[in-house]
């Protein structure tokens, strides 16, 4: 169900207001966002007119802005991202990985993103990688996607990493070595060696002179108070969560595809938005996933969604170990000779298909009649007016 409401709505009301109340603390990233998913869909960005071939209907679709944080733009790339990954299914259990980062450590992060963001990507690799290595858990290679999350259910700076893992990996000897039933490795290990890693690349970082600090962390530029940081995060446990293995490939598809491209809240959230305020809806996980409702003021709101802006050319999905895309096609083959009673893959036998998901629908079909939707003409864009806040989104 399309929500009425929209964070684009929201930029458009409370946009100008407070870009121009903190036009100092708004950098280039965070107004091409806001620019973005202000003008996506919209007569701004052009587009095109659709004809129905059977009957009189027509209408006007306005282009995307294809921006990567707007909420509108994520559900195509979400399908294609999803139709590519199903030919990877193994038909193994599965198990979903969690590895986060206490506040304190976050809070650098987000005065460093790239940097952090990506020794976080590293520490978690290594980890999952050196504990599957190890004789006395698996002894072998694992496969895994890593998918990045910068936020918490009110919208606050959250960094973790989500790992869909399958259960099993790939021994030197070439034998698929499979995880215990509803086991995928000690949680109290991988902890420990993650909160070792990522410290470590940390401190490395700040010794190189690669960290920036300012505000409350202006402090941690001086080698002492940030050995003393490192120090007291060593004592801390690091919260690492593994899921139950899914029952099926399909389940697997569908649940991945709740965490790919989502964005830090989506439009299907939004309760309401006035002059001075907007209110959203989010689960209370403390108690029990109860539903609730935030109000916050409206610059604020805009605030923390823009906390969760990603640096250019940063990316927030990969690919480890045998799902690596420089060997994933062969390891897989091989896995799956391994496993020679399971069936073939879904893209081969075409036995398990994407699972449907609501709202999905097809652009090329007429609403009205079901016929088929031509492209007749073009639109071109429109100025979209002075930019005094905002460069456009190109």
């Amino acid at each position: 169900m399309r929500s009425e409401l929209e964070v684009a709505d929201i930029f458009r009301r409370h946009g100008p207001s407070c870009a121009q109340d903190h036009d100092g603390h708004l950098g280039r990233v965070e107004r091409r966002v806001m620019s973005a998913i202000t003008l996506c869909r919209t007569a701004a960005l052009g587009g095109h007119v659709e004809a129905c071939e059977d009957c009189s209907h027509a209408r006007v679709a306005y282009n995307s802005c294809r921006n990567r944080h707007c909420p509108k733009c994520q559900g195509a790339a979400r399908e294609q991202w999803l139709a590519a990954r199903q030919a990877d299914l193994l038909p193994v259990p599965y198990f979903h990985v969690v590895f986060t980062v206490p506040a304190e450590v976050a809070a650098i992060a987000y005065q460093n993103k790239a940097l952090v963001y990506g020794i976080l990507f590293d520490a978690v690799a290594a980890t999952l990688k050196t504990i599957a290595a190890d004789p006395k858990h698996l002894g072998g290679e694992l496969g895994f996607i890593a998918i990045l999350h910068t936020w918490g259910q009110t919208l606050t700076h959250h960094p973790h990493i989500h790992c869909l893992v399958p259960g099993g990996a790939l021994s030197s000897g070439g034998r698929w070595l499979a995880c215990r039933q509803r086991f995928f490795l000690p949680i109290h290990v991988l902890s420990r060696l993650f909160r070792r890693l990522f410290l470590e690349r940390l401190k490395e970082a700040h010794a190189a002179g690669r960290l920036r600090f300012f505000g409350a962390l202006a402090d941690l530029s001086d080698p002492g108070a940030f050995t003393d940081l490192v120090r007291m995060q060593r004592k801390k446990p690091w919260v690492v969560y593994a899921k139950p293995p899914f029952g099926s490939p399909e389940h697997v598809l569908a649940y991945l595809g709740r965490y790919t491209h989502r964005v830090a809240i989506a439009n299907s959230r939004l309760a309401n938005t006035d002059e001075t305020s907007v209110t959203f809806r989010w689960r209370d996980y403390r108690n029990g996933n109860a539903p609730r409702l935030m109000k916050l003021e409206g610059h604020e709101f805009i605030r923390r969604f823009l906390l969760h802006s990603l640096p250019d050319g940063f990316h927030r999905i990969r690919h480890y170990g045998f799902l690596a895309n420089g060997c994933r096609r062969i390891r897989l083959a091989t896995i799956r000779q391994l496993l020679p009673d399971t069936k073939l893959p879904p893209a081969e036998t075409g036995d398990i298909a994407t699972p449907a998901r609501p709202g999905r629908f097809d652009p090329t079909v007429c609403p009205c009649c079901g016929g088929v939707l031509r492209i007749t003409a073009t639109v071109p864009r429109q100025n979209a007016g002075p930019r005094r806040r905002w460069p456009d989104t190109s």
